[in-house]
């Protein structure tokens, strides 16, 4: 083989593996992603939520207590 055959095939070798890697790679479609991070933050939007109802509901408890405000308990 001659230096140019050589350089040649070198050269359409390594862009087919480029390509190849490249697509392995890349990230997906732009309106599944798009989907998938819509559903994420709806999720994280819905789990803060109720975490922060969750801690509300602890704080009055917590308040009613350092009150002396217990149900059911008329001092």
């Amino acid at each position: 083989m001659g230096k140019i055959t050589k350089l040649t095939s070198g050269i359409l070798l390594g862009a087919a593996i480029s390509v190849a890697v490249a697509r392995l790679l890349a990230p997906e479609d732009a309106s599944k992603l798009r989907k998938r991070l819509t559903t994420q933050i709806a999720s994280l939007q819905e789990e803060a939520r109720r975490a922060a109802e969750a801690q509300r509901q602890a704080l009055e408890v917590e308040i009613a207590r350092l009150r002396g405000e217990f149900p059911g308990n008329d001092l």
